[in-house]
């Protein structure tokens, strides 16, 4: 079985042998719900690479006193993958994130999509997008990344298409997955980051396909159905780290 993960983001530089300390919420899942005692391993990882493997020193009511056996720096995946998620209804995003966090993807942007049946503002949006962000932290957890995806504020569609422009000038790939597109194979992705574009329940508006794609968004199909809005991107995700070879390149990396 392995080892359960934590996160300490203002993870000191450590060596073997050091002991790292871990309070607040993490030490309380740590002690309360795992139940962790003197000598159980333990994993550790700062959201920015680093990935600490060591034993439980110590335990009090309060802190967990971590002993590092080992201490890893892990790159960064490449190509980088950023998902534009249209904002869904209820749980849905919050599911979407989930998914997002585990096949990878390093950055979400929420878009505020014309069809959009849910709208951020005010005190909601602000609550909306941290369960968005606390998502994101459990599930690379669950997930065991040292990454975190970075949720960012959310774009309206004149913002996206900015950001897909600049995306486009650095050399990108951006695909914008539309169910009315033709079906074709898109291609291996070429470029060291990846923009995909997913739309929300309704559909992406034909006026917001003409943006985006002006803004050199390609409309792909990758199969004869149609997923959710929540699972859609890390398909699409998961099909760009096979093509890419993102995930086998991981793994060597980490050998």
């Amino acid at each position: 079985m392995s080892a359960p993960v934590f996160q300490h983001t203002d993870l000191p530089d450590v060596t073997v042998g050091d002991v790292v300390v871990i309070t607040g919420p993490e030490a309380h899942h740590a002690l309360a719900v795992q139940r962790l005692r003197a000598g159980e391993p333990i994993e550790v990882v700062n959201g920015s690479g680093t990935r600490i493997y060591g034993v439980v020193d110590s335990a009090s009511s309060r802190d967990l006193h971590v002993r590092v056996i080992e201490c890893v720096e892990e790159p960064e995946a490449s190509p980088r993958v950023v998902v534009v998620q249209a904002i869904p209804k209820g749980d849905r995003g919050e599911r979407a994130v989930e998914l997002l966090t585990e096949v990878g993807v390093d950055v979400v942007i929420p878009w505020q999509a014309q069809n959009c049946v849910t709208r951020w503002s005010g005190e909601r949006g602000e609550k909306a997008h941290a369960k968005w962000d606390s998502t994101a932290r459990e599930s690379a957890k669950q997930s065991r990344r040292s990454w975190s995806l970075v949720v960012e504020q959310p774009s309206i569609t004149a913002e996206v298409c900015d950001r897909v422009r600049a995306a486009q000038e650095r050399g990108a790939t951006v695909w914008l997955l539309h169910e009315s597109t033709e079906l074709q194979d898109p291609g291996i992705p070429d470029a060291d980051e990846v923009w995909l574009i997913v739309g929300p329940e309704g559909g992406v508006s034909q006026s917001e396909v003409r943006a985006l794609t002006q803004a050199g968004a390609t409309p792909v199909r990758l199969g004869s159905t149609v997923f959710r809005t929540s699972s859609a991107g890390a398909v699409a995700a998961a099909v760009v780290s096979t093509l890419t070879g993102r995930w086998t390149n991981a793994r060597a990396r980490m050998t």
